[in-house]
């Protein structure tokens, strides 16, 4: 269980990659598809259609962050329970909280863009807690372990 919960915690980091990559690449796109020409304004939103191809990366970034994140984050959590490694749980929970707080900041982003910019910065946060919780697995089979015997021996 201790490889379950590591290759989700590392799954988490590589989607928040993911998701940075997505929605710059959309981003590039919409700049370049702006700067041929295009119009971006009520009708483009009511239109349904994805106006140039990077838009793709905003569909993904959107799929990802309200679907695919939260489910790997809470299958960590519950994978904590079992990976008998120090700590697993509340770096998951955490990792869950932030993923939980991310989705938030997204969808509120929308309404008020300054929020776009806690969105980004609590990416940072979450890739690197999800981080954490993937290295302490390791850290967890680098510490020596000590029966209750021999703790009464040395002391």
């Amino acid at each position: 269980m201790k490889n379950v919960y590591k290759v989700l915690a590392y799954l988490v980091m590589i989607e928040v990659a993911v998701q940075a990559a997505m929605v710059v690449w959309a981003d590039a796109g919409f700049g370049k598809w702006i700067a041929e020409g295009g119009v971006a304004d009520k009708t483009l939103a009511e239109s349904g259609e994805a106006p140039f191809p990077e838009f793709l990366g905003l569909m993904i970034h959107g799929m990802n962050g309200m679907i695919v994140i939260p489910v790997i984050a809470l299958l960590l959590l519950i994978a904590s329970f079992w990976a008998k490694v120090p700590g697993a749980v509340k770096a998951a929970g955490l990792v869950l909280l932030l993923v939980v707080l991310q989705v938030t900041l997204g969808i509120v982003g929308h309404s008020i863009p300054m929020v776009g910019a806690l969105h980004g910065l609590n990416a940072l946060l979450l890739f690197t807690t999800a981080l954490y919780a993937a290295r302490r697995v390791a850290a967890a089979k680098a510490a020596p372990v000590t029966t209750a015997a021999q703790h009464a021996v040395h002391g």
